[in-house]
């Protein structure tokens, strides 16, 4: 006979959440930046994590190639306006929006309303990005998407 699952708490709310932020080795250079802040809010909140990280899912690899906005930041990326490169110059538009669609979809399919974020991400940025090696005011690409499709999202620095 199978055990009814355990993993959830009745009433449970899904979150998507950096995957990084969870102890996934899925940045850039192959490590993770696990947020014990993160874990607990999430037992706290009595909240479901939903594992993404756009970089990964728009197909790249990990590690991979470290990049960062060239102008604007994840808004103008949507509007075509702004520009996400690699520290090489190759243009990385078309793959972060690529991502920031495909965790929509996630979204869509686990019925999220919410998510956290990785801060300074060229993706998951939600008050800071890199413009080069600057510090800057922005949000990432899927960020920017998440927030015009009426998502709330924050980062683990809003904790």
């Amino acid at each position: 006979m199978a055990k009814q699952g355990t993993f959830a708490k009745p009433h449970s709310t899904p979150i998507l959440v950096s995957a990084c932020l969870l102890g996934l080795a899925t940045r850039y250079d192959g490590k993770a930046k696990r947020s014990q802040a993160v874990i607990d809010y999430l037992h706290r909140e009595n909240l479901v994590p939903i594992p993404i990280c756009p970089e990964q899912l728009a197909g790249m690899t990990t590690p991979r190639e470290k990049t960062f906005f060239h102008s604007g930041d994840g808004r103008n990326v949507l509007a075509e306006d702004g520009h996400v490169i690699s520290t090489t110059g190759q243009p990385m538009n078309d793959v972060f929006c690529r991502g920031a669609k495909m965790v929509l979809q996630v979204a869509h399919l686990t019925h999220c309303r919410c998510a956290l974020l990785k801060e300074r991400s060229p993706s998951c940025g939600v008050h800071q990005i890199y413009r080069g090696t600057e510090r800057v005011q922005g949000v990432g690409v899927t960020t920017a998407l998440l927030i015009k499709e009426g998502l709330d999202v924050m980062s683990e620095e809003d904790l």
